[in-house]
């Protein structure tokens, strides 16, 4: 028990929940995907697109191939990133960090695997893009099926 609460005879409960961290805004979210779009996603694309294919009609044509050759690696650099320090480039600009919802710490690998897969289901639907804006928490698809969210630091 903190010493001014014994001071004023105040009891803390011990069964009092904990305070989940704030969830970061909507838009500072969206501002940190641009960011990472532009650092990471970028790089990734003019590969693909010019050395593996060496043009977007070569890219064109095989579409699918060369999407997975996009998103696998995107996937596994935001993974490493949020795996080692909780932050992608874009989350550290906007001093956002990664936490599981359950013990406030980074997210376990699986987590950050899971989070991933659901991101990509959730761009490729509409609805998916606004969950975050319908619920009064601001968590998104992803956020709630790997149990970890963005919070502001």
């Amino acid at each position: 028990m903190r010493w001014r609460a014994t001071k004023k005879g105040k009891k803390e409960h011990k069964n009092a929940l904990p305070t989940l961290p704030s969830i970061a805004p909507f838009q500072k979210r969206f501002k940190a995907f641009i960011v990472d779009s532009f650092m990471l996603l970028m790089p990734i694309l003019y590969i693909v697109f010019y050395l593996i294919y060496g043009s977007r009609e070569g890219f064109a044509a095989h579409m699918l191939q060369g999407w997975l050759l996009i998103l696998i690696p995107y996937g596994i650099v935001t993974t490493l990133f949020l795996n080692r320090s909780g932050q992608t480039p874009g989350y550290k600009a906007y001093d956002l960090i990664l936490v599981d919802l359950k013990t406030q710490q980074k997210p376990s690998i699986l987590q950050l695997c899971i989070r991933y897969s659901l991101m990509l289901v959730t761009l490729f639907s509409l609805i998916g893009l606004f969950i975050p804006l319908m619920r009064k928490d601001r968590l998104s698809f992803y956020d709630i099926g790997s149990h970890s969210a963005p919070v502001c630091k």
